[in-house]
């Protein structure tokens, strides 16, 4: 038999061998010195047999390019598992999942006072930048807040090769900040919903060079550089003590993707979101702000909203509508939030650029976490 099929013929007889099989016990993860309590699944209500699949889908290659998987339960790991020569000190490239580092970094810079609101005004930030092209009194009333949500009326979407704003024309430039900031006003065809006919307001088109000027933003109320202000506001309280940042090449750090943290480590910032903005009991980001980022703000897609940086898809569950807010980004790297179950997963892949990474990602959270997850903790929370 030709080797190609061996692989996937090996791995599907394993999942019909556990099909008929009792559940075997799934161990607890490593209890290690990173602060991280562990719990076993089968104590807290998991369906450890649909865990079990997970490594067993992998190994059939019916999942491809996945790294890790990661699930806390009430802020204890049920589940850690690694891929694909992914490792637990890995520093994984997330992204697009960044874009909501960026949102959690402008509400630290709020709760501190060095930014009033959402409701502050962008262009006043980069007056040094002046004269800028494509100037327009429109440009005058941009937020903050019209950044976070993806609907500034800029011309920018890159889901859209010949926008004038998608990414990769931002990357090849010098300057990315001039590069935004001079974005042309978008005008809305006959087929593009205007602000006032969209839900919630806001007409979303995603755009990453607007999370790009949202870090800039954070960086010159903080006056230091976007990763320096992690470290001091999000990562030390969290315990993270590794972690890479993206630079354009004038320098301003990359708040709409690339920076690299461990499945651990972002899992982390996923249970801080899922737990009011609190680690361990203790508060890192006011809670004030956390739920303003999980309130959906625009709808991205006829099946996905989105918050401040962060989207919220909507799933089928047990014969209900489920809300699942995510971190995502680019070869479906991901970071689930389900609050009111206590529930954060990380999933993540190097299957980068491929069309199929997205729905993978979900299909795996939704199909075999989500499915496998007990309707509420068996066992308190710690504290």
């Amino acid at each position: 038999m030709s080797r190609r099929f061996l692989g996937p013929l090996l791995g599907l007889l394993l999942v019909s061998a556990n099909a008929g099989a009792a559940p075997a016990a799934l161990p607890a993860p490593e209890a290690t010195s990173d602060g991280w309590p562990v719990a076993d699944p089968a104590r807290l209500g998991w369906d450890t047999a649909k865990l079990e699949e997970i490594a067993a889908r992998i190994a059939a290659r019916d999942l491809k390019g996945v790294t890790s998987v990661l699930v806390a339960d009430h802020g204890r790991l049920v589940y850690e598992h690694y891929f694909n020569g992914g490792a637990r000190d890995t520093l994984n490239d997330m992204r697009s999942a960044t874009k909501t580092l960026t949102a959690v970094l402008v509400g630290a810079a709020i709760d501190r006072g060095r930014i009033p609101d959402v409701s502050a005004r962008v262009y006043p930030y980069f007056r040094d930048l002046a004269p800028l092209r494509n100037a327009d009194p429109r440009k005058d009333a941009f937020t903050l807040e019209d950044l976070l949500t993806m609907s500034s009326l800029w011309e920018c979407d890159d889901e859209n090769p010949f926008s004038s704003g998608n990414e990769e024309r931002m990357y090849v430039t010098e300057h990315w900040l001039r590069f935004a900031l001079e974005l042309p006003i978008k005008g809305f065809a006959p087929w593009m919903a205007k602000p006032a006919d969209s839900p919630y307001g806001r007409a979303f088109s995603y755009c990453t060079a607007a999370s790009f000027v949202a870090g800039a933003v954070v960086e010159r109320a903080t006056r230091q550089p976007l990763d320096a202000f992690a470290a001091q506001v999000l990562e030390k309280p969290l315990g993270i003590a590794r972690s890479q940042w993206s630079r354009s090449p004038d320098g301003v750090a990359m708040g709409g993707g690339g920076a690299r943290y461990s499945s651990r480590d972002i899992a982390r910032i996923g249970a801080m979101l899922a737990d009011g903005g609190r680690w361990q009991g203790k508060p890192v980001i006011s809670q004030r702000w956390v739920e303003a980022m999980l309130t959906p703000r625009a709808q991205a897609r006829d099946d996905a909203d989105y918050g401040y940086q962060i989207w919220r898809f909507r799933y089928a569950q047990d014969g209900r509508e489920q809300a699942v807010w995510a971190m995502s980004g680019n070869g479906g790297n991901y970071v689930f939030v389900l609050p009111e179950r206590g529930l954060v997963a990380v999933v993540t892949s190097r299957a980068y650029n491929q069309r199929d990474s997205h729905p993978q990602s979900q299909a795996l959270f939704r199909e075999l976490i989500l499915a496998a997850a007990p309707a509420a903790a068996q066992v308190p929370a710690p504290r």
